[in-house]
């Protein structure tokens, strides 16, 4: 989830998303779907207890500080059905970061959910947090990056059995030529997600493969098996790109 009306207005871009979609790839895991939401309460609240509800583990940028226009916290709290309350390492660590300047406005950034766990922020001192497999981080990237690097190195090590993905690019044919041996192949292979993506321009081709783990290898040679007896012109592309769902 990025939070935030500047992203959905275009006052600022959106940097996570890309950033979260690098480093999970890179530990064997895939971005599962992203949320772009206003600063609104209401629909913060729904949005965040349905992915609670579903046990989705989710990486929420933006909302955690401390002016009227940030309402992450609050909704949080309330999506998980426990009330926000001051936590005391929080505080202290806002206190010692900000001596004399910490209240009556920083201080507010250590209100939170009631049971979350921190989650340390190296730039500032000021923590994000986490509840229910939700990570609630800062809106800046120079702080929620190094911090969404240490959720995982802390919860999440690498996937060492994740699926990879296995493709080939498909040359002066279009998807609905090759859609006979997709819908076979998807019929042989339901182990495993088949995916076809058409590229347009000076160079144009479909990029086939798949994505998976059980038996990829022996799917892969029957795709391209499928191809020589068609007669269709193309080049490997390989690629070993883990993605398990996180």
């Amino acid at each position: 989830m990025v939070i935030g009306d500047e992203i959905l207005s275009g006052r600022r871009r959106d940097t996570h998303v890309e950033w979260f979609r690098h480093i999970l790839q890179d530990r064997g895991f895939s971005l599962g779907w992203v949320q772009i939401l206003p600063d609104d309460p209401e629909l913060l609240i729904r949005q965040i207890r349905q992915s609670m509800t579903a046990g989705d583990k989710v990486f929420s940028c933006g909302g955690i500080g401390a002016t009227p226009d940030d309402h992450t916290r609050q909704c949080a709290a309330v999506a998980a059905g426990v009330p926000l309350v001051r936590n005391s390492e929080a505080a202290a660590l806002i206190e010692k970061q900000f001596p004399g300047s910490a209240r009556p406005h920083r201080i507010r950034m250590a209100d939170l959910p009631e049971g979350c766990e921190l989650i340390p922020n190296p730039v500032n001192n000021v923590a994000g947090f986490s509840i229910k497999e939700h990570y609630f981080l800062p809106g800046f990237p120079d702080m929620s990056h190094p911090m969404g690097q240490w959720v995982l190195d802390s919860y999440y090590p690498p996937d060492e059995h994740a699926p990879q993905t296995l493709s080939l690019r498909v040359y002066g044919a279009s998807e609905n030529e090759l859609m006979p041996i997709l819908e076979k192949l998807t019929g042989d292979w339901p182990q495993l997600k088949l995916f076809s993506l058409p590229r347009m321009g000076e160079e144009s081709f479909v990029e086939l493969g798949f994505t998976g783990s059980e038996e990829i290898d022996a799917a892969f040679h029957s795709l391209q098996q499928a191809l020589h007896r068609g007669s269709f012109s193309f080049t490997l592309s390989e690629t070993d790109q883990r993605s398990s769902g996180a």
